[in-house]
């Protein structure tokens, strides 16, 4: 049956030009605050209520888009692909200083039970996830992880920027080109706010401020402000569509940050919003020319940072360094065997290492992961590991400073779409095309549970950091279902399917395949994987094994339900977050919902009204 293609989305006539023939006008930013019980999230804790439900204007195509012939009505991969909206968060107020971090006690007797001991309840914890949490698990429990090594340690070629000393590091190095000036093909508008610099003094320094991407465009917002559907600037790139971007936490200051845009072209901005100043790097895809999927700072780094590419390779760039014809240097000391035709090796191979002595120009290491696209990748708490997620249906753990993989995890079917780190470090959580939430227990290299009640791919998925502790935890995840899901996840709440015990026993053991131990002391009890933590470690353990674990059945699965599921969205969401007093989320069509947290006394207000 033929199914006929969707009406256009602007006026007819000529390609971006309105009947007249005239450009087509952009709409502004609406800023809505819909009210009643429609919009309301009620959980256990209380009722969280919609606060602000911003659109953000889609800007029309650039008129030296060709239009596309013939457009296949059922085609799934649109050209250039789109993200959907996005949002990097901060605020530009001091740090609060963090505390020690508390130890945690675990029962002896957990490998009796079939509990892996990184998650045994301990004799003071309640069998309910419910608690009354005052502050965050960062503020709380301090999270004071031991400090991590800086990456590409040891390296003295890359201490040098551009071939030279570095400068003064106090002083917050800023691109050399002005945006708003530019003659760049690239860069097709910036529209600046008419009141900008009155506007960035007369603002709260505690207040929160959001880059969000809407197609071709990207928007600097300030949340915290009662006209933030104003937008401080916006910038409208001529063809690129932004799918991903990131803050630097290190060298935010009051009147500095630095943000990296990757885009659908596999070109990537560096840009210094204070100033209206930027730099194009991996220009026209001088080093890799697929899309860029996922991008992030490097933890503690200040100029370093790591894009995914979707041909499967991720890539570290320095935003200092110029583009230079990457051609892959080969077998090194680190290398892995590359990943199979399938894309399904237990392998990482180094196409360019990042203690390789070639580091005049960019990029700094180049990783094959997969030959599937990369759909997103996160780091730990601790900074010393990396998550990522595939097309194929893969989980890798990798140790980014050593340049190592550890462990590799399987979907039940379909892609990974998200990942995200528990804030103590113990956990990894996925969403995908398999339409669940999945719990990976990182230090017992095992599946603990998996959560179910999306109705389709699951787009987005992030910890709640203010309702966290060492023994429970609160999570969220967002889907093309259109709907919002939390979940309560603690050890005393999960019922694991009956099973016998050699079969529990078995899950924890070396039942995966891995490769021959060069230890012949070691037994088969004894685990054989990298050192995450990298504290310790002998020239035998430098050669770790990987483990690909095969996918547990559903027979042995604990399964989680979710403690709140609604639609808050018409269309697909795509992005979720938790800040200290709201909800966020976005859609693919540029909605940014802010929903309040539950304050004291308002639902006994709400039952007296």
């Amino acid at each position: 049956m033929f199914v006929l293609p969707p009406a256009p989305r602007y006026p007819p006539g000529q390609y971006g030009l309105g009947m007249t023939g005239q450009p087509v006008i952009e709409t502004n930013n609406v800023l809505s605050r819909p009210t009643g019980p429609e919009h309301q999230l009620v959980v256990g804790e209380g009722t969280y209520v919609l606060r602000d439900s911003l659109h953000l204007a889609t800007p029309p195509p650039h008129p030296s888009e060709a239009p596309v012939q013939n457009p296949n009505p059922l085609a799934t991969a649109p050209s250039p692909p789109t993200a959907g909206t996005k949002l990097s968060l901060t605020i530009l107020a001091p740090r609060r200083p963090q505390l020690p971090r508390l130890q945690r006690s675990e029962t002896t007797n957990s490998a009796i039970s079939g509990i892996p001991p990184s998650i045994a309840e301990s004799p003071h914890e309640s069998q309910s996830a419910s608690s009354d949490f005052s502050s965050p698990y960062s503020r709380a429990n301090g999270l004071g992880f031991a400090a991590a090594p800086v990456f590409g340690e040891g390296n003295p070629s890359l201490m040098l920027s551009n071939g030279k000393e570095p400068k003064d590091p106090l002083k917050r190095r800023k691109p050399k080109n002005n945006i708003i000036k530019s003659n760049s093909s690239f860069v097709s508008r910036v529209i600046p706010h008419e009141a900008l610099s009155k506007r960035l003094q007369e603002r709260s320094g505690d207040g929160l401020l959001a880059f969000a991407n809407v197609n071709r465009a990207l928007q600097w917002l300030d949340l915290s402000a009662s006209n933030k559907d104003e937008h401080l600037t916006k910038i409208l790139f001529t063809k690129a569509h932004a799918l991903c971007h990131d803050v630097n936490r290190v060298t935010k200051t009051s009147n500095h940050i630095d943000i990296v845009l990757g885009f659908s072209t596999g070109d990537i901005i560096w840009y210094e919003p204070m100033s209206q100043k930027y730099a194009r790097i991996n220009k026209n895809g001088a080093i890799n020319s697929s899309a860029v999927s996922e991008i992030r700072w490097i933890p503690n780094s200040d100029s370093l940072f790591l894009a995914a590419h979707m041909d499967g390779t991720v890539v570290v760039y320095d935003k200092e360094k110029e583009d230079a014809p990457f051609v892959p240097e080969g077998t090194s000391p680190h290398s892995e065997k590359p990943p199979s035709e399938n894309g399904r090796s237990a392998a990482l191979h180094m196409q360019k290492s990042v203690q390789s002595r070639n580091q005049k120009s960019n990029p700094v290491a180049v990783w094959k992961v997969s030959k599937s696209k990369v759909n997103a990748f996160a780091f730990s708490p601790d900074c010393r590991r990396l998550a990522v997620v595939s097309e194929d249906g893969s989980l890798r753990i990798i140790d980014y400073l050593q340049e190592k993989l550890l462990d590799i995890f399987r979907s039940y079917y379909g892609g990974l779409m998200c990942v995200c780190w528990s804030p103590d470090g113990r956990y990894v959580v996925t969403g995908g095309q398999d339409d669940l939430v999945s719990i990976w227990s990182v230090e017992d290299s095992m599946l603990v549970a998996r959560c179910q009640g999306h109705n389709s791919w699951v787009t987005s998925v992030a910890f709640d950091p203010w309702r966290c502790d060492d023994r429970n935890y609160r999570f969220g995840s967002v889907g093309e279902d259109c709907r919002l899901l939390l979940w309560d996840f603690s050890v005393g709440m999960l019922h694991r399917p009956r099973a016998s015990q050699a079969s529990v026993r078995q899950r924890g053991s070396i039942s995966s395949h891995i490769a021959p131990a060069r230890n012949p002391a070691s037994n088969s009890t004894t685990r054989l994987r990298s050192d995450s933590n990298g504290t310790t470690g002998s020239a035998e353990q430098g050669m770790e094994q990987q483990a690909e674990h095969p996918v547990e059945p559903r027979a042995r699965t604990a399964m989680l339900p979710p403690v709140m599921a609604k639609s808050v969205d018409e269309h697909p969401l795509c992005w979720l977050g938790f800040e200290e007093d709201c909800i966020l989320t976005s859609c693919e069509n540029g909605h940014i919902k802010t929903w309040n947290r539950p304050r004291e006394g308002y639902d006994e207000e709400q039952s007296s009204a």
